[in-house]
């Protein structure tokens, strides 16, 4: 089959490489129907060394079950599934608490032997516990906003859960790429009433506004932080989503937030040392939370709207390329000339 590697910082190369067969009774291989690319996978366009490559890439598809290990039950060949982005069994402690990507049994795609999911196929350990089944009737014009279940509709779902974003809530959400803009409409759906958006790509923020949010800010720094605080009466908001990673998106959160407020976190941190001390988060009583989204906890909860059209995350695809073209997919959103891009093999 053909599948999209990574070999260093800027070169991704989609190559034949052996077909996914089922390994363990709990395996299932799942032919991919819609893939993408993701903002965190610009982490390691940026960085990784040859070293480190080649490395399969992409956690985030729609497919079809093609083959089944003897232990999984409850799919079947043929099955239209989404899969999270975290494999995990959906049985043990932490995955009854919601926290799947916590999982003992789980892992990720594109680590060790398991491939990624820019390719033809993939094999999905822990299927039964991973795959959630979809309509089989279900229109082609909803597989972009159901592909955002795996990933970044419940990341972004996650920052607000996390910050426990409820009615008439103030938010700030720093990071117009698709969590900050799905953090937006997460927000919304939970009844915040003020979302301001700080982000300084127009079409970005426009899209953002479709999703929710009341106020624009582009300015970065303590530019954007007066901003914030002239917009809430010099207080800061309660809930700040930051769905960014870089350390300026965070220190921009410790300035947006009021006292006794959230800070949650989404965007893969590329950083190591946080301030949390008594001027940061301690004197105020911040509460400091976020981390890799458990979507598999979200997907049965955020899929039903998805179906019947209340909302369309899959709004946040603005380009198409073939699994072919994988590698203009990722010169594009590096160049900011895609905000996300919409692989269909």
């Amino acid at each position: 089959m053909r599948a999209a590697f990574m070999y260093k910082a800027g070169d991704v190369r989609v190559e034949d490489t052996p077909d996914p067969v089922v390994k363990q009774p709990t395996d299932a291989v799942v032919r991919v129907v819609r893939s993408c690319v993701c903002g965190s996978d610009l982490h390691p366009y940026h960085s990784l060394s040859a070293a480190d490559g080649p490395a399969p890439m992409g956690h985030e598809f729609l497919g079809v079950v093609e083959e089944l290990g003897s232990d999984v039950s409850g799919l079947r060949r043929g099955d239209l599934v989404v899969s999270p982005f975290a494999f995990a069994d959906n049985t043990c402690e932490y995955c009854r608490e919601g926290l799947h990507t916590s999982c003992p049994k789980g892992g990720w795609y594109g680590v060790g032997e398991v491939g990624g999911a820019q390719a033809e196929a993939v094999r999905v350990p822990q299927a039964q516990g991973t795959l959630v089944k979809l309509p089989s009737d279900v229109d082609s014009a909803l597989l972009p906003s159901l592909l955002t279940l795996a990933d970044v509709y419940g990341t972004g779902y996650h920052a607000a859960k996390q910050a426990h974003v409820r009615p008439g809530d103030a938010v700030t959400v720093i990071g117009d790429g698709a969590v900050g803009l799905l953090a937006v409409l997460s927000a919304k759906q939970l009844g915040a009433e003020r979302i301001i958006l700080m982000g300084r790509h127009k079409d970005r923020t426009d899209l953002g506004r479709y999703f929710g949010a009341t106020d624009v800010i582009p300015e970065r720094g303590e530019e954007g932080i007066a901003k914030v605080r002239d917009l809430t009466g010099g207080h800061g908001t309660r809930a700040v989503l930051e769905a960014v990673g870089h350390m300026p998106a965070y220190e921009m959160a410790v300035g947006a937030v009021r006292p006794g407020g959230v800070i949650s976190r989404v965007g893969v941190p590329q950083y190591e040392d946080a301030p949390v001390g008594f001027g940061s988060l301690f004197g105020p009583n911040v509460t400091l939370t976020g981390g890799p989204a458990p979507v598999r906890a979200y997907i049965d909860e955020l899929l039903p709207a998805v179906l019947d059209g209340t909302v369309e995350p899959g709004r946040v695809f603005d380009r198409t390329v073939s699994l072919e073209e994988v590698p203009q997919g990722y010169r594009a959103m590096d160049r900011r000339e895609a905000l996300k891009v919409l692989v269909a093999p």
